[in-house]
């Protein structure tokens, strides 16, 4: 029987951050938001220390990260049936036991006794007193832990040792082989870096660099893009940052900046710019063009829209109009010099950023996601103009969302053909004519672009 928390005295003061991090993987997986806007959202609403906000996002990122390696641990000490317990409990359990296993400066004791002390106040002492013997057991054992046997089925031992879905492991193996999807699970495992793009109106390159050595902060340039940097201090966060606040920087991958640059943008052009939040590709065009000329950038959502306008408005831009609208039901007078068309994707290139991704994403959508792509991709080839050209993207890897989706839209629209990549961008992220970034070899998210051009 479960005990009134009400009723409990509880001896022991609870690290906020742990207790919070429960909380976020508790709305993680009932609510199907998304990870970083619960993390974003307790680090701004509480007044935390800098070093509890540290650990806040390290368990919040790490247990998603290694969820399905911890179940397994767990469901082999767990007396009784893991999958059943309240969410609360598992996940605090899953929290004690990613610090046992990845966080050496954690000291085991700490770890469990957070852990028993988070469930006390929630569920009572008896169910408290089982977490306790179940993460010390652990501990004990930690030498011992049984895995699956690495070969009786290779892609679900894979599976559970880098935590992935069996099905996306299988998906990988079967594409890239086994050693090529090993190291691309294990990127996706790996922690990412923030990268930034320079708003070159208010910035130059050698002032950015120079005001990076005067405070050591750790950068790359981008061999790929001038003015695409990896940060490599993690501590420096760079969107607190007065470079940020100030406009003079956005943070972007350098896989987004280079589907933009795809579409070369010109001055005095008039360019759509469709499913445009958060306005990063946004503000790559607009400086290709130098903000002369007519960006219309374009989401379904108000709430969306107003992220761009709130980019744009920080960025300093002029040549920009910014509006809510339905691409299956968008009209225009006049056709554009330039469509960039950012589709709806499954963002699997993007795991190491956002590891939910791979837990809430289904392979089945797969199918349904081209289909929208498709369509999205046809109705935005009546928007150009004769000569004019779309830029497709995505943030996934997958060939179904996009090289599929370019082949069958050029088999039955003739009147455009693949004007190929790398005429425009760095040849090394460009493959079959086309721009394709995968995290494992080029160090960025994986990404895809086509530039097609409208003929007649």
């Amino acid at each position: 029987m479960i005990e009134n928390s009400q009723d409990s005295q509880y001896e022991k003061e609870v690290n906020p951050a742990r207790l919070m991090s429960v909380k976020i993987l508790n709305r993680l997986e009932r609510s199907g938001s998304y990870i970083d806007k619960l993390v974003d959202y307790e680090l701004n609403s509480n007044n935390l220390s800098d070093l509890d906000k540290a650990l806040l996002k390290e368990l919040v990122y790490g247990v998603t990260r290694w969820k399905a390696k911890l179940d397994w641990v767990l469901i082999g000490f767990f007396h009784g049936d893991f999958q059943k317990c309240f969410n609360y409990v598992k996940n605090a359990l899953r929290i004690g036991l990613y610090q046992i296993l990845y966080l050496d400066k954690v000291p085991n004791s700490a770890a469990i006794d957070e852990a028993v002390e988070i469930v006390k106040r929630k569920q009572g002492k008896k169910t408290a007193g089982l977490i306790n013997g179940v993460l010390r057991n652990i501990a004990r054992n930690i030498e011992n832990i049984r895995f699956p046997k690495e070969n009786d089925d290779r892609a679900f031992y894979i599976s559970i040792m880098e935590s992935h879905p069996k099905w996306m492991v299988s998906k990988w193996i079967e594409r890239f082989g086994e050693e090529e999807a090993l190291a691309l699970l294990r990127k996706n495992n790996e922690i990412s870096q923030q990268t930034i793009k320079i708003n070159p109106f208010k910035i130059t390159r050698e002032e950015i660099f120079k005001l990076f050595e005067e405070h050591k902060v750790e950068y790359q340039e981008s061999k790929f893009l001038e003015g695409s940097i990896k940060i490599l201090t993690q501590k420096v966060k760079m969107h607190k940052t007065e470079l940020f606040k100030d406009g003079k920087i956005t943070i972007q991958d350098t896989s987004a900046s280079l589907a933009a640059k795809l579409l070369t943008a010109k001055e005095n052009e008039n360019i759509l710019d469709m499913c445009a939040a958060p306005g990063g590709k946004t503000s790559q065009i607009i400086e290709d063009m130098n903000d002369k000329g007519k960006v219309t950038a374009v989401d379904l959502f108000e709430a969306r829209v107003k992220l761009i306008e709130e980019n744009i408005k920080r960025l300093g831009y002029k040549s920009i109009e910014v509006e809510a609208a339905d691409l299956r039901t968008y009209n225009t007078e006049v056709l554009f010099d330039g469509i960039q068309l950012d589709v709806p994707c499954s963002g699997l290139g993007t795991i190491s950023k956002k590891p939910d991704i791979k837990w809430s994403f289904e392979k089945e959508s797969i199918a349904k996601l081209h289909k929208i792509q498709l369509e999205f991709l046809t109705l935005s080839s009546k928007l150009v103009k004769v000569g004019g050209r779309i830029v497709y993207s995505t943030c996934t890897i997958e060939k179904e969302e996009n090289e599929n989706v370019i082949n069958e839209f050029l088999k039955e629209n003739t009147n455009f053909e693949l004007d190929k990549a790398e005429k425009y961008i760095h040849p090394e992220v460009c493959r079959d004519g086309m721009m394709m970034t995968f995290p494992h070899i080029h160090n960025i998210d994986g990404a895809f672009a086509a530039r097609l051009v409208r003929k007649s």
